[in-house]
């Protein structure tokens, strides 16, 4: 193998396979700032900030059944940062239109798998339409990446540009590595026996809890096999590969913690209440049967500790499935309901078991992963993400970012994505749906803020009737 290729993890392998017409694997942004950012000094922040890290030098190669990352000799940004305008008045709607056709549109395998569209001339500002293969990393990792380029002010210090990162390389044959790599796994072994004796000095039922966990993963295990496929709803229609993009206009952040106190809930509970709401809303609207089991939707949940430097990218999450009580109207009582659920899921294994069920797909044959995949898409109608941003107001070459949307990628025949990102005190709703589904994004998104109001003036309510009655 060249030194300047290194294997593809097993796990990403299984994102990158995951690719197909119907479903691009992108993870996608839309950034929009204040005032138009110079397009020199927007090369240097990438140049010293974003290609700092080499995945976004480096193109994928196939050779046989294996994958790996290899250099781009060829690699000039230039070939990954376009200018662009939009046409007419340049609003919002001619933005979403944009986004909407570069979600359909796949990545060229031939160059590293990222690409950036600069905007011109938006509300007096500017966007990026930012798009990057998932099988570089998971999107709370390039959420964070994307957020390294910022600054908290305006004028930032930018240090001397590096052409490229030093990172160390194997030394020796491959007799040589093989035995670093066999003393590097003994040494590991040896230290997990030592750490289990000592759990066990410490703790003489280590070892039942440790079978009590290897049970409740089995049992994870089971249950996602086992799980019945989504009812039939307008929400899984045969995908065409085209998506269409909208965004709400942002929630105040303190307002949906209000509501999350009041109730004694998380923001994270009142949140997916308000998509259960916006997807109950739609049925209704559409005249369609509500499925009385509630839908259910694929939640990314982050296996990678938040404080850890983003040093290297990759993917380090698992999926967990989570049930949206569609059927119930009343707004408190839904609330209660997701709450009860999200509790249920956070006692589980289900994130680990299936990152470990990507990490086997990735290591077997194609057919293996298309048909797991098959199975699991079945039994979730649409992905959705929600991730904390900055709590300040952040800067990139000088402008102020006004509001960020980002999106993960559906896989199989899911084809709806919903997207929920916190930054500087709110919080932004966003939506990508296959065209194939008769879903209007926009009114997804009015529904979206309406189901939120609804819960909130329930929530001040019922708060405001103890307080009578405690009174009294």
């Amino acid at each position: 193998m060249s030194s300047e290729r290194t294997a593809m993890t097993s796990v990403d392998r299984s994102w990158l396979r995951m690719d197909t017409p119907e479903n691009p694997m992108m993870i996608s942004a839309v950034l929009m700032f204040e005032q138009p950012i110079p397009i020199k000094r927007l090369k240097r922040t990438l140049e010293e900030r974003f290609l700092r890290f080499r995945r976004f030098r480096q193109r994928v190669v196939e050779k046989g059944d294996k994958c790996y990352w290899e250099d781009d000799p060829n690699f000039d940004l230039d070939n990954h940062l376009h200018r662009i305008a939009l046409p007419g008045q340049a609003s919002k709607k001619e933005l979403q239109e944009l986004a909407s056709d570069f979600n359909s549109t796949a990545l060229d395998f031939r160059r590293p798998l990222w690409q950036i569209h600069y905007i011109d001339n938006f509300n007096g500002g500017c966007a990026l339409l930012i798009r990057i293969h998932h099988c570089i990393a998971d999107g709370i990792s390039l959420v964070r990446v994307l957020l390294s380029l910022t600054d908290r002010t305006p004028e930032p210090k930018l240090e001397r540009i590096a052409k490229k990162v030093a990172i160390p390389k194997p030394q020796g044959n491959a007799a040589t590595r093989f035995l670093h790599r066999l003393v590097d796994s003994s040494q590991a072994g040896w230290q997990q026996a030592q750490l289990f004796l000592d759990s066990v000095r410490q703790e003489p039922n280590y070892p039942l809890k440790l079978a009590r966990t290897a049970g409740g993963i089995a049992m994870d295990l089971a249950k996602l096999g086992l799980a019945p496929f989504e009812p039939k709803t307008s929400l899984k229609s045969q995908l065409v590969g085209r998506k269409k993009v909208a965004w709400a206009e942002p929630l105040a952040l303190d307002d949906v913690k209000h509501c999350a106190r009041t109730l004694g809930g998380t923001v994270n509970d009142v949140l997916l209440c308000a998509a259960t709401g916006a997807l109950s809303r739609h049925f209704t609207e559409h005249k369609q049967t509500i499925p009385d089991c509630g839908i259910r939707v694929a939640v990314p949940f982050n296996l990678r500790p938040l404080d850890q430097p983003i040093e290297s990218l990759g993917n380090q999450f698992g999926l967990v499935l989570v049930c949206l009580p569609v059927e119930v109207h009343d707004p408190l009582m839904c609330f209660r309901q997701v709450q009860e659920n999200m509790n249920r899921l956070k006692q589980s294994y289900q994130a680990q078991v299936t990152y470990s069920l990507l990490d086997l797909f990735g290591r077997g044959p194609d057919i293996l992963e298309r048909r797991a995949l098959d199975l699991l898409s079945n039994k979730a109608s649409a992905v959705l993400t929600n991730v904390p941003g900055p709590r300040h107001p952040v800067y990139l070459a000088g402008s102020k970012l006004v509001q960020p949307m980002f999106w993960v990628p559906q896989s199989g025949n899911i084809g709806i994505g919903m997207s929920i990102f916190s930054y500087a005190d709110t919080v932004q709703f966003g939506i990508t749906v296959d065209k194939g589904i008769q879903a209007d994004p926009q009114a997804v998104m009015n529904y979206f803020r309406d189901s939120f109001q609804h819960l909130y003036d329930a929530a001040m309510s019922h708060a405001h009737g103890l307080h009578i009655a405690q009174a009294s």
